[in-house]
This record gives C-alpha cells, structure tokens and sequence, in this order.
C-alpha cells in the first residue's frame, strides 16, 4: 500500500467517522509533484494564498502513478471535500467517470475544456498567446538566429504552446529558425531533467541560443544546462526568472495560481462551465522582474507590449494548433 493510499483511506475513515462530510476543498496535484517550480506549483502557490489570507485549510494530494487518479477522485468525493480542484489534461477521463456519480460536488478542471459535465468547472489557456509574446523576445535576444522548444509530453497541449512560440519568433525575426523536441510520449516526459539536459545540449550544438521548455519538472534540466554552457532559457506555468537571475531570458506565465486561488474563493458557489483565459483575461503573460530586467531593452518590451495589446484588439491573430493541428510557423 502507498503512502498516498494510506492517506486518502484516512481522510475518509476520519470524516465518515466524524459522522460529517469534510468543509475544506481539496486539491489533487498531477504527476511530478507540488513543487515542480512550474505548472504544479503554481497550483500550490495559488492555494496557499488563498489559506494564508483566509486562514482556510484544503486537502491535497501529489500523484504517483496514473491509476491512481480516479481512486483520489472517489476518496475524496466520499470524503465529502468540495470543491475537488484537479490539475492537468489528463485528469479528463476520471472526471467523466467520477462527477456524474457525484452531483452535488464542484470540481474544478485545470487544463480540461472538452467535458459534457454539468458540475465541473472547466479552465483552459490561451498558451500559444503568451507563448507568442516569450518567442518575440527569443527571436530578438537571440544573436545566432536560432532558437530552440524543448516540450514535455508531445501532445496537442504542449504543440500549442510550440505554436506560438515559433510564431512569435519569426514576427521578430522572419529569417529565425526554431528548433523543436519533444521530451517523450509518455506522462514520465514531465519529469525527466536529465532528458531535458540532453535535449537542450543537443540544441545548442545545433546553434541555439535561446531555448523555451514547455515540460514541467524536466524544464528544470533545460534552465539548469542553458546556465550552465551560457545560453539564455525561457521558463513557463510559474515565474522561474529566480533559477538563473541574469539567465533565464523571460518566462510565459500561465496564471494557474489565480485560476486555483479563484476556485477556492468562491468555494461550493464556483461557476461551472467552460472557461478560457488568455491575455485578455490576464491568464497569461510574461515575467519581468530583478531577475531578467537587465536582458530586456525598453525597445524589446515597448515591442511585446504592443504585440499583446495588438492581440487583444484582435489585430494580431495568433494561429491555434487546436484549430488547424497543424502549425504554420513549426513543423512538429
């Protein structure tokens, strides 16, 4: 039995025995744990916010293997915990399995648009929007007119990202070439460091000086080899400007931090449906702070910040590789 099993089992014989349902949310991690300084972290920071300033408690859980999605669902829907916040794609099937069997929970869908569930909060991101912003910037800073995207798990999320990105580049350097890898086709592709090591070595042999890692935990690997053979390295989901100052050239926010802080404010009243935010909506951006403000010129950001206004006003259309499954600025 897993420490994980074990603890679930505990949080519902505590509360069946209690002769209550549990009054706080919970929250379940995707694979590569709360402190991945990225995607997973983001959800982590965005909750302990909303408990340091409400002084409310939430229920969490890191998973460790994918059979273990459902059981976590069901345990704490048992349990009572509601809202249940779930993070990543693949967290889809378990919740059409799941949520009907529980209407009278909320749970809320990290990165899950695509669900015919009248009790689930739905949130995606508009990633190739910020992603198109980060490439601006790499097609700018670069100086070898090479870019790399290191990627996690190669699926339609992660190309998505890829997309804009290469499209950005080429709107600031249309001579730019852009690199892409994939770290692999399996969920351990999110936690692989050594692979991004590798990859992102392999980039810089072929001329890269600017490398983007769209791949949770094993983007750890790229910003880590990027700083070390003295290239910059564009991180993602959470602000990772801090890892390298002076390295890591920008990072694409994807602001999961306030979707999970917004979904535990609002708590068993969470609005269900469908809900996409991108620049808009302040659900993504770019990162500038201490950290970087010395790599970007006021012309580079006086550049993006026009671009994203341009965005918004619609003036600027970002391709989608949701819409076309194919990209027309990256061949994947």
């Amino acid at each position: 039995m897993t420490l994980m099993t074990k603890f679930l089992g505990a949080v519902a014989a505590t509360a069946l025995s209690a002769g209550a349902a549990l009054a706080e949310p919970a929250l379940i991690f995707d694979l590569g744990g709360k402190f991945d300084k990225s995607f997973n972290e983001a959800a982590h920071n965005g909750a302990q916010r909303w408990a340091e300033e409400t002084g409310g408690e939430y229920r969490e859980i890191e998973l460790q293997s994918e059979a273990q999605r459902e059981q976590a669902l069901r345990r704490f829907a048992e349990a009572g915990a509601n809202p249940i916040i779930t993070m990543g794609f693949a967290m889809a099937d378990p919740l059409s399995s799941v949520a009907p069997d529980y209407p009278d929970t909320k749970f809320v869908a990290i990165d899950v648009t695509w669900l015919d569930a009248p009790n689930v909060r739905q949130i995606g991101f508009a990633e190739h929007e910020g992603s198109y912003l980060v490439g601006m910037l790499a097609g700018m800073a670069s100086e070898s007119g090479t870019v790399g995207f290191i990627g996690g798990m190669d699926i339609p999320l992660i190309r998505h990202f890829g997309c804009g990105y290469a499209q950005g580049v080429k709107a600031a350097n249309p001579d730019a070439e852009v690199i892409a890898n994939m770290t692999g086709t399996t969920p351990a592709a999110w936690n692989d460091p050594v692979k991004g090591s590798e990859l992102t070595t392999a980039q810089i042999s072929q001329g890269a000086d600017v490398v983007y890692a769209a791949a949770g935990g094993t983007g750890v690997g790229v910003l880590q080899t990027a700083a070390d053979q003295d290239i910059l390295s564009i991180g993602v989901d959470s602000n990772q400007n801090y890892l390298h100052p002076g390295k890591v050239l920008t990072s694409m926010l994807k602001r999961v931090d306030v979707a999970v802080y917004d979904a535990l404010v609002a708590g068993t009243d969470v609005e269900t449906g469908v809900f996409t935010l991108g620049l808009a909506e302040e659900g993504v951006g770019y990162a500038l702070d201490d950290n970087n403000a010395s790599l970007i010129t006021e012309e580079m950001k006086a550049s993006v910040d026009a671009a994203r206004q341009q965005i918004i006003d619609g003036e600027i259309t970002v391709a989608s590789y949701y819409e076309n499954e194919s990209c027309p600025a990256l061949d994947f």
